[in-house]
């Protein structure tokens, strides 16, 4: 009986699509109802049973790559975790930790969050949550995050361990909005010289910039680096935000275009914070979409200098539609040109394959190393507004190069962080002793200029090795000893204060950072860069 109907049903399916057929109907009308009869056949006459969910989102997905490598399917689980890092903010119980021996360890709870405000420490570790069980092998991030994140309002019981106290100390948290923070760091590096880090152009991230700016300004800064480093990009008004603050009134901050989009433009406002002082914008192969947008501005307009590596070359703008079933597709719909007139996106014809290798090419071509590895055509060149010519074809190239610094490289080092061992140590030593050390340093900047890595924590780092079972060698230790001591410093001071104070250390052995200071110390040679002689 049921093949029966089945057959009627598609009967009248073909009987509707002929009815239709006889109607003038575009290209587009016709792969539709290509697709949509396809996908009613499998369902409905195909010899197994198929799960056409997973067959529909995988035609998708297949017709999406044919495109371009950043069009995309979003399932409906993961639409909202896609959003979250934009948005800045999820709702949970608000610390920061990590899985120290299959534990759940928490390194800080957020200042004014739930954790904290009933009493959750540094150092605290989760042995159960709701009454089970919560640490072994079962335990990974997805775990963590499917117990301890949830909607606001609702509750969740932790049993925790503290110090050396045998007894389980049991907490009821209630959940609420966590605020993710988009500037990893903002500080002075000296008295005149400020420096933030953007770690993405999120939701809130104009409003946390203005917010250091204005912490920084009130300290003396005179010169601004901003570190772009890394920056994958995120919301296009963000980045338009941004670059408004360094720009004058009415200038070009980006344009696009694409075959279905008209060209439109974005230019600035007379709101700049900061459109007159010095300024350097690091950027590396991982700076991408809206880093580009930034940078490429400041550098077409010869606003600041632009320091570091080629930047990624994602100038694909894409524009999210929601299908019916809550899933969604970012399509791309126009490209990224800067003020000059450069496309940001690199080339892609050859595939999606062959676009994913870009930057193992780069690597194997020396680009990472050497600039002059880097050839551009004649047919690429554009001009800044000072005359300087500037190059399309991919990326923003910078105007003073800094290649990778292998200096600390070693197998040694590359093993302990790869399993774990350099992480496990800072971490345990940094709750150990973190009341210890802010007695005897009282503040960040005593220990940033006092506290000295020394053979006590060689060997506990020795011992972590062997733990992890990496092998311990001399010779590569030696290689990597100046860096490795400074990230063991460096680790130490996270653990104990916040992420801003782990860059802080590092900026010493860090490169980009150094050579901008070099450059914004010296007044000629700023000018000079500027002024492309």
């Amino acid at each position: 009986m049921k093949s029966l109907k089945m057959f009627f049903l598609a009967i009248a399916c073909f009987i509707a699509m002929a009815a239709t057929a006889q109607q003038p109907q575009s290209k587009g009308q016709m792969n539709s109802q290509k697709l949509a009869t396809t996908l009613y056949l499998i369902e409905n006459f195909y010899v197994d049973t198929a799960n056409i969910d997973k067959v529909t989102e995988d035609a998708i997905i297949a017709a999406l790559k044919e495109l371009d490598p950043h069009s995309a399917y979003i399932s409906k689980k993961d639409v909202e975790k896609a959003n979250e890092p934009l948005v800045g903010s999820f709702e949970g119980i608000g610390v920061t930790y990590q899985l120290i021996r299959d534990t759940i360890t928490v390194i800080s709870p957020v200042a004014g969050g739930p954790s904290e405000k009933v009493g959750i420490m540094t150092g605290d570790q989760f042995i159960k949550i709701d009454g089970e069980d919560a640490f072994g092998k079962k335990i990974d991030n997805e775990y963590v995050q499917k117990r301890l994140r949830g909607k606001k309002g609702t509750k969740v019981t932790v049993s925790v361990k503290r110090g050396d106290d045998p007894e389980l100390l049991d907490f009821e948290i209630i959940r609420d909005k966590i605020p993710l923070n988009s500037i990893n760091a903002a500080y002075m590096i000296d008295k005149h010289v400020g420096y933030i880090k953007l770690d993405r152009f999120a939701q809130e991230s104009t409003a946390e910039f203005k917010e250091a700016f204005a912490k920084l300004q009130a300290q003396g800064m005179e010169s601004l680096i901003f570190d772009l480093r890394g920056n994958t990009g995120g919301y296009l008004n963000t980045a338009i935000e941004l670059v408004d603050q360094f720009l004058t009134e009415n200038q070009l901050v980006v344009f696009t275009e694409g075959i279905h989009s008209p060209y439109q433009e974005w230019r600035c406002t007379k709101e700049g914070l900061y459109t007159t002082g010095k300024l350097v914008v690091l950027i590396d192969e991982g700076s991408a979409s809206a880093s580009e947008i930034l940078s490429g501005a400041i550098q077409d307009h010869d606003r600041g200098v632009v320091i570091g590596r080629r930047s990624f070359g994602k100038g694909l703008v894409q524009r999210p539609f929601n299908l019916p079933d809550g899933a969604q597709i970012r399509l791309t719909t126009s490209r990224y040109h800067t003020p000059s007139g450069r496309c940001i996106q690199r080339p892609y014809e050859k595939g999606v394959e062959d676009y994913a290798k870009e930057m193992t090419k780069r690597l194997e071509h020396g680009e990472y190393f050497h600039a002059d590895s880097i050839h551009f055509p004649d047919s690429l060149k554009f001009k800044t507004d000072g005359g300087r010519t500037v190059y399309g074809g991919g990326g923003i190239m910078p105007d003073l190069f800094i290649p990778v610094d292998t200096a600390y490289n070693s197998k040694l080092y590359t093993n302990l962080v790869r399993k774990g061992a350099l992480n496990r140590f800072t971490t345990d030593y940094g709750l150990k002793h973190h009341d210890e050390i802010k007695a005897q340093y009282g503040d960040f900047d005593s220990f940033n200029k006092d506290f000295t890595v020394g053979q006590e924590h060689i060997n506990g780092l020795k011992a972590a090795a062997t733990e992890a079972k990496v092998d311990w060698d001399d010779e590569q230790f030696k290689r990597s000893e100046k860096f490795l001591l400074l990230q063991i410093k460096a680790l130490i001071a996270r653990n104990v204060w916040e992420t801003q104070q782990y860059y802080q250390v590092m900026s010493a052995a860090d490169t980009g950072i150094q050579k901008a200071l070099e450059v914004l110390r010296n007044e000629r040679e700023y000018k000079r860069i500027l002024k492309g002689k």
